[in-house]
């Protein structure tokens, strides 16, 4: 099949329109809020757990909170594959209005969990769609946004991950001290964007021109969008999509999941203040430092290409996590360390947002770029599973998280067997050869 790729900025695509403004709102909120639901549980793990299992060891805390994230993750990745191709056949905006409506009901039901069981249950189905608005939003923008503002419009979208990160850190700042219950219940307030992404933001042209196109030429069935990915010209770009994005997300797993209980155990030692209030700053001076990695981003992925950006980011997210849980033991030392932690470790994540959909054509984008991103989290869903194990092994907490750090030499050396997509427009159409 011929490729058909979009010209280099065509008469009329230099100026970005009212169109393409709402459609970059809409995902940047929807992605902020999916990020905030997906992250008031890693907040409210400790207080959450400890009162349904009627226990304040953080042993058992750490263990059965692992569970409950470890179901979570499995969730969000396989609810991201399954809506990932359901964006592909009916639609992105569409999918993005069901992913968050079920990702707000579920977080808002969280709150009124019993048991520990629930609680796993619900937050379970909240990552289902977690897991599917990622994919959605990004192929939305990806093509909507002319070649020329693509890049920066994507990484402002990836932008709203830390806004949403550090939205849960200040509603469980505020909430907190309250209960839990209220800081997830907020969680079922980002139900009412679907309202306004479902009357104003219109599917892509350029996918609704591939879906006319290929209407009746190839099978409807789930598994043939599957297939697609794996086709001899998709199928490296599928596995190098697959292993950078999992040394990313295993790298990271450590430190985001049991930095909370690391924390807490830090303020309780040296007796300084609230342990809640101490996760909050932490986690919103990681997101401060995000913020500027996902700026830096914008201009690196420009001058290094998108290999060389993610290179330079996954190498300093080793680094960074490294010297936090191998010299770091006191809490002021924490906190002045959290914005570099935030730079490399979420900022990082960035590089996602621009390279997975360069790598598909539009008939597949959301499902080769939503498999990726989530067929890794369904593989780091292993980790939280494996907590009890790793922190018996290394002695602590600190060196648990060590080892999962491990994970970005993967990431260090898979990203040069993938091409290179910079300043490469976008494919229609599936490519002649492998690349």
């Amino acid at each position: 099949m011929a490729i058909t790729r979009e010209s280099v900025d065509k008469p009329g695509e230099a100026a970005v329109s009212r169109l393409q403004w709402l459609t970059l709102v809409s995902a940047f909120m929807g992605w902020m809020f999916d990020s905030a639901d997906l992250n008031l549980f890693t907040v409210v793990l400790v207080p959450s757990v400890a009162e349904l299992i009627g226990s304040s060891q953080t042993d058992e805390i750490a263990q059965v909170g692992s569970y409950i994230m470890a179901l979570k993750l499995l969730c969000w990745g396989l609810g991201g594959i399954f809506f990932g191709v359901i964006a592909d056949r009916f639609g992105r905006a569409r999918t993005m209005v069901v992913t968050i409506l079920i990702y707000s009901v579920f977080t808002g039901l969280s709150g009124l969990a019993q048991t520990w069981g629930q609680l796993a249950v619900l937050q379970a189905l909240a990552g289902f769609g977690i897991g599917g608005e990622w994919a959605a939003g990004a192929a939305l923008i990806a093509e909507t946004w002319p070649q020329r503002h693509r890049a920066r419009a994507m990484q402002i979208m990836q932008m709203a991950f830390a806004f949403g990160f550090f939205l849960a850190a200040l509603c469980n700042l505020v909430l907190g001290p309250i209960s839990w219950r209220w800081v997830l219940a907020a969680g079922a307030a980002p139900a009412l964007i679907s309202l306004a992404i479902r009357y104003y933001v219109p599917e892509p042209e350029r996918w609704q021109a591939t879906r006319a196109r290929t209407a009746g030429v190839r099978s409807e069935s789930f598994g043939s969008y599957l297939g697609t990915i794996f086709s001899p010209s998709l199928r490296r770009r599928t596995i190098v999509g697959v292993l950078t994005a999992s040394a990313m997300m295993i790298g990271s797993w450590g430190g985001l999941t049991l930095l909370p209980n690391w924390i807490i155990q830090i303020v309780r030692t040296e007796g300084v203040g609230n342990p809640v209030q101490y996760v909050s700053y932490a986690f919103m001076l990681m997101m401060i430092g995000s913020v500027f990695g996902y700026l830096t981003l914008i201009w690196l992925t420009e001058l290094l290409g998108r290999r060389g950006a993610y290179f330079v980011f996954c190498l300093g997210a080793l680094g960074a996590s490294a010297y936090l849980f191998s010299f770091v033991t006191d809490i002021e030392t924490l906190l002045w360390f959290m914005p570099v932690y935030g730079y490399f470790v979420i900022g990082g994540f960035g590089t996602f947002a621009l390279y997975l959909p360069e790598l598909y054509p539009t008939s597949v984008r959301a499902t080769g770029q939503g498999f990726c991103w989530n067929f890794a989290r369904v593989l780091t869903a292993v980790g939280p599973l494996s907590v009890g194990l790793l922190v018996a092994s290394f002695g602590s907490l600190p060196a648990a998280a060590s080892a999962s750090t491990l994970a970005y030499f993967v990431g260090l050396v898979a990203i040069w067997f993938g091409p290179e997509t910079m300043g490469r427009p976008l494919e229609d159409d599936l490519p002649e050869t492998a690349s």
